[in-house]
C-alpha cells in the first residue's frame, strides 16, 4: 500500500478520531482503571457506531482480560482494546478478481448510498491497475441513476452500457458482457437498482440480475459489493442483512468515512454481518478509494 493511500485513509478517520477515538486515548490514559472506566468506555464504543453487541463484546473481552492479566493501568488496557479490534478484522482471502478472461463485479446497495461515485472511483482504480474496465448501467428504473453513472464513466475514462428507462435490468447486463468480450474488455462492473417499490421487488430483481451474470460467464458475479453509506451507521447495517439475504454479498465498500464520526462501524460489520471491508472512501476526488487495510485503520482511529 502506497504512502499516499495510508495518509488517505488516516485523513478520512479525523472526524472519528477527534469525536470519539481520542476521547477513548485520553480514557485510557495514564489513569488506573475504575468503574466509571467501563462505563465511559462502553458509552464511547457505542457513540463511535461499534454497534451495541460488539460494544458489549469488547467490554466484557476487556475486563477478563484486566483480571487475567492483572491491568490495573488504563494504558495497559488501550493496548488490550487495540488488540482486540484487531482481531475483530482478521485479514480476508483476496479479491476473487483476475486470471481469468472476463471479470465481472456486482454492486448492490440504497440509493443514496454513494453507489454511483462508488462505482466510478472502482473503475478508476482498477483503470490504475491496468484493466479494462465497462459499466452497466443495470439501475433502469431512476433515469437520474443512469444519467450519472453516465457522466461518472466519463471522468473515470471507461465505456457504459445503457439501457431505455424503466427497461430490464437483466438485458442491460447481458448487453453489457456482450459488449465487453466484443470490445477486448477484462472486467464489467454492473450497478443495480438500490429503490423499488417494495423491498420484495427489488431483492427479486436484484436475484435475477445476478442470474443473468451467471448464467453468461462462468462462476460469476465474482465479486458482489455492497456499498454502504457510513454516515448512516448502525442503519446502513439492517439494510445489509437485506441484500445478504437476496444475493451473495461478499464484501463492503464502505462509502462517505470522511464525512462521518462513525467510523467503529466497520467492527459491527466484520462481528455482526460476517463481511470483509474492501474499499473505504476517504474523500470526494476520483481517487478517493482505498483498499482496505485494518492494521492502517487502526493506526487512523487511534492517531
Amino acid at each position: 500500500m502506497t504512502i499516499g493511500i495510508t495518509q488517505s485513509i488516516r485523513d478520512s478517520l479525523t472526524r472519528t478520531r477527534n469525536a470519539v477515538f481520542g476521547r477513548i486515548a485520553g480514557l485510557l490514559g495514564a489513569s488506573e482503571v475504575t468503574g466509571a472506566t467501563w462505563d465511559e468506555l462502553e458509552e464511547l464504543l457505542i457513540q463511535a457506531d461499534v454497534g451495541v453487541e460488539t460494544t458489549l463484546y469488547l467490554v466484557e473481552r476487556l475486563r477478563q482480560r484486566a483480571t487475567g492479566e492483572a491491568i490495573i493501568r488504563a494504558d495497559a488496557l488501550q493496548t488490550a482494546l487495540q488488540e482486540e479490534l484487531r482481531a475483530l478484522l482478521p485479514d480476508p482471502p483476496p479479491c476473487n478478481l483476475g486470471g481469468r478472461p472476463l471479470d465481472v463485479v456486482l454492486i448492490v446497495g440504497v440509493n443514496g448510498s454513494g453507489k454511483t461515485t462508488s462505482i466510478a472511483k472502482l473503475a478508476h482504480h482498477y483503470v490504475q491497475q491496468g484493466r479494462q474496465v465497462l459499466l452497466a448501467a443495470a439501475d433502469t428504473f431512476r433515469a437520474a441513476a443512469m444519467d450519472q453513472l453516465e457522466i461518472w464513466a466519463g471522468r473515470a475514462g471507461v465505456g457504459i452500457v445503457t439501457g431505455p428507462e424503466g427497461g430490464d435490468p437483466g438485458a442491460v447486463v447481458f448487453d453489457a458482457l456482450q459488449a465487453a468480450r466484443s470490445r477486448g474488455m477484462d472486467m464489467v462492473i454492473a450497478d443495480t437498482a438500490g429503490r423499488l417499490h417494495t423491498q420484495y421487488n427489488l431483492m427479486a430483481e436484484l436475484r435475477k440480475v445476478s442470474k443473468v451474470i451467471a448464467k453468461n460467464v462462468p462462476d460469476a458475479p465474482h465479486e458482489t459489493l455492497l456499498v454502504l453509506d457510513a454516515t448512516t451507521g448502525q442503519n446502513a447495517l439492517s439494510q445489509a442483512r437485506h441484500f445478504q439475504e437476496a444475493v451473495e454479498v461478499t464484501g463492503v465498500v464502505l462509502a462517505k468515512l470522511d464525512s462521518t464520526a462513525r467510523g467503529g462501524m466497520v467492527f459491527a460489520i466484520a462481528r455482526d454481518l460476517g463481511l470483509p471491508v474492501r474499499f473505504v472512501g476517504t474523500g470526494e476526488k476520483m481517487e478517493d478509494m482505498a483498499p482496505f487495510d485494518a492494521d492502517v485503520f487502526l493506526e487512523g482511529l487511534f492517531g
